[in-house]
């Protein structure tokens, strides 16, 4: 009963001396239990903390030798031992680790990455890439990993990870989409063994873009192989435009929650079935609240877009007008003349645009012309239809 009452007190003694920080607590329950492993870990944690790293290490090299099948003491030792420089101390403390716990991610990562550092990379990524099939959290920190020893190849970095399953081979596309890798990330899509998922698709596509790869987001994302850029996709509204704050990738995106109503209308239209109507009554912020597309073109190249506008009893200082910005700058490339005010039946408008040397695409958006009124009421109705965009660099060369 008094071992058992030592062996109590000695616990609380440790968890206090780990909670205070306190080095006299945690001898005096290595003085009350000396065979108890947990007090010796509990006195390496605060020496630890403090710093004191060498008698940190001796703590934790009593507590492994009293509980010699726990892979987490063998663990923090080789932590212990690798902070002091001692990677061949480190490495034999993993190998504990790993020989009472051979299935588990966290003893082969740890091991992994002391062996990445001692520049055994062969061994190295044989127990990194256990790890990650063991845990599939741990397969982007291993690409990170394979990418910075590659410098970035792609090809090296596939070599060093080893990819023979379409989980993993996932998880380097999206980080190839991360970086801005859009042909090698197709490339890996390709190499899948089953058709990506719409949520998977989305993601990728959405990485892309936010990489500004846009011509191979494009790629991915299209579903009508006939769709070749440059191409306004839906530009005369006969399907569905995406709902605000839902933003697909490319077709039509309604911004943000926008004052002007933005609505399909099929009792007006110039052609087909329906058009594209925008009713204004008051505020309109703009390209923060507005209805965009983003168009895959190549760079130095000379483009036109028409299309059509009806307008009735728009009364504003700032009429409305269509502009395109460079998708990765956002620089303004050109915009239409304003719409025709207060009314006008339907009627073409167009203008033309050079883009800029490495461009991969450009932003349609609807934006309100140049004024000096602020703040600048409008209200009215237009209608827009027929969209269409041609190369006519041939047609008229730039200048």
């Amino acid at each position: 009963m008094q071992a058992a009452a030592r062996f109590g007190f000695a616990r609380l003694l440790s968890k206090y001396a780990v909670a205070a920080n306190s080095i006299p607590a945690a001898d005096q329950a290595i003085a009350l239990a000396p065979a108890d492993a947990e007090v010796h870990r509990a006195r390496a944690r605060v020496l630890n903390r403090l710093p004191k790293p060498a008698e940190a290490r001796r703590s934790l090299e009593v507590a492994s030798s009293l509980r010699y099948r726990d892979d987490y003491l063998w663990l923090e030792l080789g932590s212990t031992r690798d902070e002091q420089g001692d990677t061949a101390a480190a490495l034999a403390a993993f190998d504990q680790a790993v020989r009472w716990a051979p299935y588990y991610a966290h003893t082969l990562w740890q091991r992994g990455n002391v062996k990445l550092r001692m520049g055994q990379y062969g061994d190295a990524f044989a127990d990194l890439r256990s790890a990650a099939a063991s845990k599939s959290s741990l397969m982007p920190a291993l690409v990170d990993l394979a990418w910075g020893l590659a410098r970035g190849d792609v090809k090296t970095a596939e070599q060093l990870l080893q990819i023979n399953n379409n989980r993993d081979r996932l998880a380097f596309a999206r980080f190839l989409a991360q970086k801005g890798k859009g042909t090698e990330c197709l490339e890996q899509v390709r190499l899948l063994g089953a058709p990506l998922s719409d949520e998977n698709r989305r993601e990728l596509v959405q990485q892309l873009i936010a990489a500004k790869a846009f011509s191979a987001a494009f790629e991915l994302w299209r579903t009508d192989r006939a769709a070749k850029p440059p191409v306004i996709l839906n530009g005369d509204f006969e399907t569905a435009i995406d709902l605000p704050g839902f933003d697909s990738g490319f077709g039509w995106h309604v911004v943000g929650k926008p004052e002007p109503k933005i609505v399909r209308d099929e009792s007006e239209k110039r052609s087909g079935r329906a058009s594209l109507l925008l009713g204004f009554n008051g505020d309109w912020k703009g390209p923060a609240e507005t209805i965009i597309q983003r168009i895959v073109v190549d760079p130095e190249r000379r483009y036109r877009i028409s299309f059509g506008v009806k307008t009735k009893d728009i009364v504003t200082g700032a009429p409305p007008a269509v502009a395109v910005r460079d998708a990765a700058t956002s620089e303004r490339l050109a915009q239409s003349q304003p719409f025709p005010t207060p009314s006008s039946n339907w009627q073409t408008m167009q203008f033309e645009f050079t883009t800029r040397p490495g461009a991969q695409a450009i932003i349609l958006e609807f934006m309100r012309a140049a004024n000096d009124c602020n703040p600048c009421p409008i209200f009215g109705e237009l209608w827009l239809d027929d969209f269409v965009i041609e190369d006519v660099t041939t047609v008229n060369p730039k200048h």
